[in-house]
């Protein structure tokens, strides 16, 4: 993904959406590799099938020993707020997975969001967030699957406004929107 080379990401909050393996966690990657100190990977993934781990696994060998890993599956904000000024960059990946842990606790996704907005904008250290964007295709034929496109354009939008850039990812290629 050489056209990486082209994008900003001089600090401030980055949010990359793209459907599922656009390229999207490979850009935040690399967009957290350009910048000097630490880097700081918020993994909102749980391994609960041997598939899973794969992916985690393959996350993990692709970023090196550069990155201090935090697993928070549902604890985003908390993180973020406990993380301190120096941290460096930090990625968080991805929005989606956090979404539907969120939705598995039963916890109050609005509440949620307004947490992970209200962090946002208090971090002084630049932040990438991955996210899918899952509103491209039919609507779901199922009231959970409604619900959880529901949540996430909303919760995309939201993250979109508090966002400095955001990029847009399809076939590893990117488009800036912001």
């Amino acid at each position: 993904m050489a056209v990486a080379a082209g994008l900003r990401h001089d600090a401030g909050i980055t949010l990359i959406l793209g459907g599922a393996r656009s390229g999207k966690s490979r850009l935040a990657e690399q967009l957290a590799e350009r910048r000097d100190g630490t880097a700081v990977y918020i993994a909102t993934a749980e391994a609960r099938d041997d598939e899973m781990r794969a992916r985690i696994a393959e996350h993990k060998a692709r970023r090196g020993g550069r990155w201090r890993s935090i697993e928070a599956p549902v604890a985003v904000a908390e993180v973020l707020r406990a993380l301190p000024p120096e941290s460096g960059v930090v990625l968080i990946d991805c929005l989606t997975l956090w979404l539907s842990n969120l939705m598995h606790a039963g916890r109050d996704i609005g509440a949620e969001t307004a947490e992970l907005l209200a962090a946002l904008q208090a971090v002084v250290f630049p932040v990438l967030l991955v996210s899918n964007e899952v509103g491209l295709g039919i609507v779901p034929d199922n009231k959970l699957a409604r619900n959880f496109r529901d949540h996430q354009g909303r919760l995309n939008q939201a993250v979109a406004q508090v966002a400095d850039h955001v990029v847009f990812t399809a076939a590893g290629l990117p488009l800036v929107l912001k």
